[in-house]
């Protein structure tokens, strides 16, 4: 904890002086960029024990916040004083008519992954990230895939060279190979980002995003996961309750596997989470093989775990009733003006919590 106030502690007497529009926008890379001060201390929460990790990442979610807030002061100082000076320096034809601009918004996928981001770390996991260009090993191999799987055809999978050595990665997973590899268990991990498939319709596209989520400890079972997914859900669709099954599916990487459904029901044209005796598929789990801990150098007898694996995309179209998957990447700004999140007016759950 003295890291963080002695980083707090720094940066506020730091912007409490007379600092350039490049000094400040320094000083917010230095703290939330993607290698950023901040950010790495979010990456530390899953190394935490349980007593720990929650008032930790309160703590840092206090001290960001005020960081944030000061530089947001920072800048707008700034903005004052450029127009001060340029009001004594300047002469402005008061008869001009107004200039126009356009506000920006914040994307869905950006959104609904700052969300679950959010929501996976206040039970103690940490967000991972790993390269779009991947190699064959660590997408499909140690995955458990074999040979012949029909996922490692050219027909799904964007290929980079003839040897099909390397490849734009198919899903997030390899993040987890890459984790485990680089690391000791136990392992509670998160890995969004974008995957390639070669498919194109109203609900696929061949460039979405997907997280992959990854718990390995001791003495880990289904009912771990359960009660995992079952927070996530409640939490990320914002019901009290939910109707959740498991139904029986395959993966290569886990066994056993399950498609995970939840109750719905159409109520004035919108799906309702949560209620009725519709139901309707959103992710895909599992207990991880033992092949797949073989292959990363973990001992099966002594650790266990599950993986799931969640359309970010899909969520975002049931959440905010999008009906079509290819319009969140046709860079329409009146379809992103529609849909797209103010940055000062937020949604009521949204945590604030940055990767």
């Amino acid at each position: 904890m003295s890291d963080i106030k002695k980083i707090k502690k720094e940066y506020l007497e730091e912007l409490n002086k007379e600092l350039s529009l490049d000094k400040v926008n320094q000083i917010k890379t230095e703290l939330f960029g993607k290698n950023g001060l901040i950010s790495n201390e979010f990456k530390k929460l899953g190394a935490l024990a349980p007593q720990e990790r929650k008032q930790f990442a309160s703590d840092l979610n206090f001290i960001k916040e005020e960081l944030q807030e000061n530089i947001s002061k920072k800048f707008k100082e700034l903005e004052i004083k450029e127009i001060n000076e340029k009001l004594k320096n300047e002469k402005v034809d008061i008869t001009l008519p107004e200039r126009s601009f356009e506000q920006g918004k914040i994307h869905p996928v950006s959104q609904v992954i700052d969300e679950i981001s959010s929501i996976f770390s206040e039970i103690g996991f940490s967000v991972e990230e790993g390269p779009d260009v991947e190699n064959e090993y660590n997408n499909f191999t140690a995955l458990n895939t074999p040979e012949n799987h029909p996922a490692r055809d050219m027909h799904d999978t964007f290929y980079l060279d003839d040897k099909k050595e390397l490849l734009l990665r198919t899903h997030t997973s390899p993040v987890q190979v890459r984790t485990m590899l680089k690391g000791n268990p136990p392992f509670k991990i998160i890995a969004p980002g974008r995957t390639y498939r070669s498919d194109s319709d109203q609900t696929h596209a061949p460039m979405f995003h997907q997280v992959e989520g990854l718990h390995i400890d001791k003495d880990i079972n289904m009912g771990n996961l359960k009660g995992c997914l079952n927070y996530f859900i409640k939490e990320f669709f914002e019901v009290d309750k939910i109707k959740m099954r498991f139904r029986p599916s395959h993966f290569p990487f886990t066994e056993p596997s399950a498609e995970v459904d939840i109750g719905y029901e159409l109520r004035d044209g919108k799906i309702v989470i949560g209620e009725g005796d519709k139901w309707l598929e959103v992710l895909g789990c599992g207990m991880v093989h033992p092949n797949v801990l073989k292959n990363v150098n973990i001992n099966p007898e002594k650790y266990q775990g599950y993986a799931f694996g969640i359309g970010i995309d899909r969520l975002g179209m049931l959440k905010y009733g999008i009906n079509d998957l290819r319009a969140f990447f046709e860079t329409d700004y009146r379809w992103l003006n529609h849909f797209g999140f103010d940055p000062l007016d937020v949604p009521s759950n949204y945590r604030g919590l940055s990767r």
